[in-house]
């Protein structure tokens, strides 16, 4: 606990010891899948090459040896910038499973942004993609001893002879130790304590300013034996799933890759940008048995794929009819899980709140879906239900391990903020016992910033960012969200921010550009549209939270990783 103790209060101390005596190591986990899955696929790049679990291990072992020749300690920081890959997620276990520190940062982040990572974070290696490799300055990372490449390890810098020798001569080290063969009796991991470091992983966020979360060992654990218990038995031993998150982003680390990974599964990573097509693509051809995204990636595929089908005057027909509804609504059902490659158990949706017109036609035809919650700084779990128990527009009940209250008089109907301690919670930020001491109270409750109703049995409503909200002209509290969900549903419209201007709210929409193609509109006959929209949306919701005019916005609205929009660029738009 030394690295991060500044950081601790009493209150903090008291809340993990209640959990110490029950976290077992974190790598054991990796040890014992690689052990017990050993002639099994386990990591595949999308229309490439296939590792075997005894693949991994192997490269595993090689880095490890790298690592041990080349002068890198336990505790060392050790940073990763590319797409997802299976080398990419060799070297992230590689990294863990020596007892080094992670730091993912997100390959979308500016050359800028990597080189202050990598120097706030004091990495002494940085393993890089090939689009990052291009772009990054190594002379702005003066601290790095080495860049090296993830397609095939190979060293991009050195700047320690030691590395350059060991680098040179890996193949003779890794014989030279297992002369007659490597096999499982030789997977032997640094065996971890709930407290210590495990990674560091610095916030994309929406405010443009990052942050390194530090997240002990006993986080990690938390989120993967959550997931084992409550979805891991649902899914066959030899299942298949498409990583389609970015793995250097909690939510895709945790429960696509670490938990994939751990539970046995093989993990198909896209290596490209994901768009709906090659997603769509990857499902039919994978046929994964979980599916875990964004609400952008559902709603367009739910839009461009199944509404065009369910949406005709002959289907609504027929579902309205008793008789036969609800035999047509299991037909549907059948036919949008065969959108999704037909063997999924469920669909966790995270990140952002689902579209409620998406998410009430999933409701109606009983579709397997449900909505999670989670922050960086929880590794990233805080609430999730099971679709079979998943209340609709809630994002489930708190994990198990966590506690969660909302800091309101009324919480079943008065919004106030998520506050949330237990074993998944970090320890602080890097560096910065400020931040630290904002978000976290002396008696060991998480600030997250976000604000929810509670219901009777748990189940959480978020109503927006505290920093997102809005004061009407007459006082009351405008949450923009609950605003910009209504208004996505309406004609031609892909996405809309709300922003204030005096007392006025306006919407910023990004149109449909292919619907808007595809019908022919002029700019005349978009604006047009856009007004009725505007009305419509103004008979929807209170007057207070009426629009004053709707902005075209003609590009796509910037987004972080996990797709949430970066509202600080647009407030004075």
């Amino acid at each position: 606990m030394d690295l991060c103790s500044e950081h601790i209060t009493f209150a903090q101390i008291f809340w993990i010891c209640a959990y110490m005596e029950t976290i077992p190591s974190f790598n054991s986990y990796v040890q014992q899948s690689i052990i017990n899955n050993w002639d099994k696929d386990a990591l595949t790049d999308y229309k490439g090459a296939t590792l075997q679990f005894h693949d991994v291990a192997r490269k595993i072992e090689k880095l490890h040896i790298l690592f041990e020749n080349s002068g890198v300690e336990k505790g060392d920081k050790i940073a990763l910038c590319g797409r997802n890959s299976s080398h990419w997620a060799v070297a992230f276990l590689a990294t863990l499973t020596y007892g080094a520190v992670a730091v993912p940062i997100q390959h979308e982040f500016t050359p800028e942004q990597v080189h202050n990572i990598v120097n706030h974070s004091e990495s002494k290696l940085l393993f890089v993609g090939d689009v990052v490799a291009t772009a990054i300055n190594p002379d702005e990372m003066p601290a790095l001893e080495g860049i090296i490449y993830i397609p095939d390890y190979s060293l991009v810098i050195s700047r320690s002879e030691k590395l350059t020798y060991a680098r040179e001569h890996l193949n003779a080290m890794f014989g030279k130790k297992y002369p007659k063969y490597f096999h499982q009796e030789h997977v032997s991991y640094h065996m971890d304590n709930p407290e210590e470091l495990a990674l560091i992983n610095y916030t994309s966020g929406t405010t443009g300013f990052s942050k390194g979360v530090m997240l002990p060992y006993r986080t990690i654990w938390g989120n993967l034996c959550f997931c084992l218990d409550r979805l891991g038995c649902h899914l066959p031993d030899n299942g298949n799933m498409v990583c389609i998150l970015p793995m250097a982003h909690m939510y895709g680390m945790a429960i696509e890759f670490i938990f994939g990974f751990c539970k046995g599964l093989h993990l198909y990573f896209l290596t490209r940008l994901p768009s709906p097509s090659l997603i769509a693509e990857a499902f039919a051809e994978t046929k994964p048995v979980l599916i875990v995204a964004v609400p952008l990636i559902i709603d367009k595929i739910i839009r461009k794929r199944v509404f065009p089908i369910v949406q005709t005057n002959r289907v609504k027909l027929l579902m309205n009819m008793p008789v036969i509804s609800k035999r047509v609504k299991q037909k549907i059902c059948e036919q949008v899980i065969n959108a999704f490659g037909g063997r999924m158990y469920q669909i966790i949706v995270g990140g952002a709140a689902l579209n409620k017109e998406v998410e009430a036609f999933l409701k109606t035809i009983d579709f397997p879906i449900t909505v999670g919650y989670g922050t960086t700084e929880c590794a990233p779990l805080i609430s999730y239900s099971d679709y079979h128990d998943f209340v609709a527009q809630s994002c489930g009940t708190p994990v198990d391990r966590m506690e969660v209250k909302i800091a309101s008089s009324d919480p079943e109907n008065i919004p106030g903020e998520i506050v949330t301690r237990g074993t998944n919670v970090m320890v602080g930020y890097y560096k910065n016992p400020e931040a630290t001491a904002q978000a976290i109270d002396d008696e060991g409750w998480y600030h997250t910033g976000d604000l929810a109703t509670m219901d009777a049995d748990g189940n959480i409503f978020i109503r927006g960012r505290i920093k997102n909200m809005l004061l009407g002209a007459n006082g009351q509290n405008v949450y923009p969200e609950e605003i910009e969900d209504k208004l996505n549903t309406l004609a031609m419209v892909s996405e809309s921010i709300i922003i204030q201007r005096g007392e006025k709210l306006i919407a910023l929409v990004h149109p449909d550009t292919d619907e808007v193609k595809s019908m022919g509109f002029t700019k005349e006959d978009l604006t047009g549209i856009m007004e009725q929209n505007r009305l419509e949306l103004n008979a929807m919701i209170p007057p207070f939270c009426k629009i004053s005019a709707i902005e075209i916005h003609d590009e796509e609205f910037a987004k972080t990783p996990k797709k949430s929009i970066k509202r600080y660029l647009y407030q004075n738009a």
